[in-house]
Formats: C-alpha cells, structure tokens, sequence
C-alpha cells in the first residue's frame, strides 16, 4: 500500500443510519450527543425517523430533530396489528452500517435484511430487545419469527445485560454484541430538580390540596393497558382510606387517558395531569414521596433513582428490560400484585421513614451508573467494533 493510500485510509469517513419507526422526546438527547460523539470519532451519523400510528400518536410524546431525516411512513391495519412502511433516503444506501430497531411490524426493515442476505451495501445491526417483553404467547408465530431472525445481522445493541444472556444462549457471537444500558437523560432532569422553586411547588400543593408532610404518590408513564391503571386507582383507594391526606398524580397521556379520566372523576384525591415535560415533570417529582406502577416498568425507574422517589411495582407485569434495575428492598420495591396487598406494603414503606430514606439513598448510587452519558459512550464504542475501526477516534 502507498503513502497515498494509507493516509486515505486513515481518513476515510465513515457514514451510519439509526433507523426509528418514530422519534420521541426522552430519545433527542440521546441522539444529539450521539451524533456528537460519533463525529469526534470520524463517522458521520444520520437519523431516519417516520410518523406515529394512529395509536402511538395518543401517547403526545413525539419529537424532533433539525438534522435528522423524517420520511413518508405508511401505516397499514391488518387485523389489528399495525403494519409499517417507512422510506429510505436515497443518499443513505451507501452508508457503512444501518442499526434498525428489531420490531416485527416494521415491514421496511426486511428490504435492508435482503440487502444484507444478497450482500449489498454495508453491515445491518439490530438494537434492541431480542425478543417481545409484553408478549402474552411467548412461543407463539410472532416469537418464533423474531427468534428465526435474532442471527441475520451483524452485530447487536442490546438494552439490558439480560438482553446479552438472551442472545447469546441463543447462539450469537458475544463478541458481536454491544450492551447499552439503556438510559436516558439524567444530567437535564437533575438540573431541572435542582431549579424547581418553593413557589411552585407550594403553587401544585394548592392545586391538589396536598397538606404539608402528606404523602403524594406519583405515576409516571403512558397510559397504555399494560400499565395496569385500574389497579394503581384501586391501590390509591386503599392508601387514601387508610391515610385521607394522601394524594395520588398520575404524569403521562395515552390511549387509557379518557377511561382514567372518567374514574377519576369521583376520586378528588388523585389527578391526571397529562404529559409533562422538563420543570413541570420535575416539580411533580420534587413533591413525591414514592412513585407507583403495579404494571409495566421501562425507563421511569431511572427517574425515580435520579429524583430520589422510590418505585414500587409487581413481579409479575409485563416489565420492560430496565426493570433489570430494581433490587428489591435496595433501590425500589417489588410488592404484592393483589391491591389491597401492595397498597398495605407501600403504607408500611411511607411510615418507614429509614427504610425510606435508604432506598432513596440506594437509587441515587443507581442513577450514577445508568446515565445517558455511559449509554452513548457504549454505543459509539459499540458503532466502532462493528465497523472495525479504533474506538478511541
């Protein structure tokens, strides 16, 4: 090889998609810094992003980015199950390494395997879960053809170290898989905690009558089926008949929202106050005591680590892989699925205040390991290995 040749070599610039069916909020910062990250290293990112489905669009959680690549999405109902098309731009089929996102339903994610299969353009990587969390037949069609497909690619972001084990007891290289550590952004939510001030919170006190040194529990999330909504108001029915201060908000928008909305309409200690975002999301934070989720849990564990507010959720629900990071009686609290049960656990929790006070102290040692900082640095590193190249730039 010439002089000529290596110093190309050297500078060569690598190119990488991330493709997403739709762009939300608590995923922007992780893309920017990302992209950042990615350029300090020598390897140009693109982001291409569709539009919402009718029913992922009730969530209210959309977002944007000025240097991604939103295109034309075609979404198709086929007996319930929402199908996806979704474009591809034309300046991206040369790119060294597309990760897409492994969801069966993205039926345009099968053009890029076939390229791969026929070895056309660069390496395909899949970042996610290796398999549906929230499946109710585990070894049903669906499974079974996700599991046919976990090996087609060249590489793997995996959420979770329990992604990692999934993976590889199925046969794929541990060498070709990257754990994330899926996170989210931790630093912007401290700063926000940290700027609430004593008129607004003294401002949501007034708003839901919340005395001083009562309990507020809070829920955070979508509102989706899974999220077992009926059982967090029965939950509250129980603490507020036990404790008539306490109050209950629950933080988020979704399909369930009216159906939430109409029972609440007879319990005046507990509000749906709908998506919040940045200082209103954390002064809700600040005021709360514990944060309540007997159904599904994702990343809203790592908020409350960050804000000090400890979860209390079920063994038994349809977790997402970030429950992972809940250890029982440390860091938050696995309770009984039955309500009147889990309602008496976290009414014990509330009046023990060291026992409190330690979880608290347990979630915050938590967050200081699962950051968004730490999950983009994985990533790139991870972008790097697959692509061969010197992850240090």
């Amino acid at each position: 090889m010439s002089l000529d040749q290596a110093g190309a070599t050297k500078s060569r610039q690598y190119r990488v998609a991330i493709l997403q069916r739709r762009l939300v909020q608590y995923r922007l910062s992780l893309f920017d810094q990302l992209r950042a990250e990615c350029a300090r290293r020598g390897i140009e990112l693109h982001l291409v992003y569709g539009g919402a489905s009718e029913t992922d669009s009730k969530r209210n959680d959309g977002g944007s980015l000025p240097w991604a690549d939103e295109v034309k999405a075609r979404w198709f109902d086929i007996r319930g199950t929402d199908l996806l098309w979704q474009q591809y731009p034309s300046d991206l089929t040369d790119v060294d390494l597309v990760v897409m996102t492994q969801e069966n339903k993205i039926l345009s994610n099968y053009r890029q395997l076939l390229r791969r299969a026929v070895g056309r353009g660069g390496k395909t990587a899949y970042w996610g879960h290796g398999r549906n969390l929230q499946s109710t037949n585990p070894d049903g069609l669906s499974e079974r053809w996700k599991r046919l497909l976990v090996n087609r690619i060249d590489w793997w972001f995996a959420y979770t170290q329990g992604t990692v084990d999934y993976l590889t007891g199925g046969g794929f290289p541990r060498e070709r898989i990257t754990r994330l550590d899926n996170a989210i952004d931790d630093v912007t939510f401290r700063i926000d905690l940290d700027a609430v001030d004593v008129a607004t919170l003294n401002r949501l006190r007034t708003e839901i009558d919340l005395a001083e040194g009562a309990p507020l529990a809070l829920h955070c999330g979508s509102l989706y089926r899974e999220k077992r909504l009926d059982d967090l108001i029965e939950i509250g029915d129980h603490i507020h008949r036990s404790i008539p201060a306490f109050r209950l908000v629950i933080v988020g928008d979704g399909p369930e929202r009216p159906h939430l909305e109409a029972v609440l309409a007879s319990r005046p200690w507990a509000r749906c106050v709908g998506t919040q975002t940045g200082l209103d999301k954390a002064a809700w934070f600040r005021l709360a005591a514990v944060q309540l989720n007997p159904g599904l849990v994702g990343l809203h564990v790592l908020d409350s680590f960050v804000a000090g507010v400890p979860l209390v959720t079920t063994r038994d629900a349809l977790h997402g892989p970030e429950i992972e990071y809940l250890d029982d009686g440390v860091n938050g609290q696995f309770a009984s699925a039955e309500p009147e049960r889990f309602a008496a656990e976290v009414i014990e929790l509330l009046s023990d205040t060291d026992r409190l006070r330690a979880m608290v102290d347990a979630g915050r040692k938590s967050a200081q390991h699962y950051t968004l900082a730490n999950m983009v640095t994985n990533f790139a590193d991870g972008i790097c290995a697959c692509l061969g190249i010197d992850a240090a730039g």
